[in-house]
Order: structure tokens, then sequence, then C-alpha cells
């Protein structure tokens, strides 16, 4: 049984890029978020990592889920679909991280209640600067340092 409360802030962060992984790992560091980061390669293995399956124990729910569109086995979209209809995880919020800055991708997302978009490269200094803006973002950085201060 896990000993993290259930209001203990964390990242779920899907990607399956290891650059990625470390820019996401590197930008949370300089800005001094120390939450648990659980890592998944792709959807379907987040889901396991949600639902606990195989016999493992379900990590804790995340305050955040970050999310890659362009993944092998199950891509962002078909995971946050997936998501949105489980009750259990209706309510996470999720923000997508991908290289496509299509119109169909943004709108599906939309349409799926994601809380932002971030188009790769990640670097959150450039957040509300022009061309690598995410609605809600801010909301992300608040909700990440509210939970850990619930912590301590």
């Amino acid at each position: 049984m896990s000993t993290e409360s259930p209001t203990s802030a964390s990242i779920l962060l899907v990607e399956d890029d290891q650059m990625d992984t470390m820019n996401v790992q590197r930008e949370l560091r300089k800005h001094n978020i120390d939450v648990p980061l659980h890592i998944a390669r792709n959807g379907r293995e987040a889901l396991s990592l949600l639902r606990g399956e195989n016999g493992k124990t379900p990590i804790p729910k995340p305050s955040v889920v970050m999310l890659d569109l362009n993944m092998p086995r199950m891509n962002g979209l078909e995971l946050l679909e997936i998501l949105r209809s489980d009750p259990e995880f209706v309510g996470l919020n999720v923000f997508i991280m991908t290289t496509s800055d299509l119109e169909s991708d943004r709108l599906k997302a939309q349409q799926l209640a994601v809380s932002g978009y971030i188009i790769k490269p990640l670097n959150f200094d450039r957040f509300g600067e022009g061309g690598s803006t995410v609605d809600g973002f801010s909301l992300f950085l608040d909700l990440l340092k509210l939970k850990d201060q619930e912590q301590a």
C-alpha cells in the first residue's frame, strides 16, 4: 500500500522520446517543482500505471498528466479519450505536449477538455510569449505548487 497521501502533488509524463523526457525533468528542476514524476512511454503503459494492471499497485492519481500525442501502441489522443470516458480519471488535468501544430489535433484535444496544449520543444520560460503559448499553463504551475505546499 502506498504511503503517499492522495492529495500529494505528482506528475504523470507520457512521452516516448528520451530527450523530451529529460527536457521536462530539467524544466521542472529549473522551476523548483519537486514532485514525484511517473513516466510512461506510451498510452498503454500509462493506463497500466494508472489502473495498476498485471498485479501491480496503481500509482497515486497524478495532479497533472503531460501527454505526448505521437507515440507507439496507443497515441495521446487515444489515451485522452479513454481517460475522459473513465469516471475515475475524467477530471484529470491533462496537458498535451507535441510537435504537432495541426488544427485538427488542437480541436480534438479541446473537445476532450484538455487543460493546455504545449508545442515542443518544451521551455516553460517562453509560455505566454507568442508562438509557444498554452492555455491554462499558469494553472499547471499553480496546481503543482499548491499541492506541494499541502504536503509540507
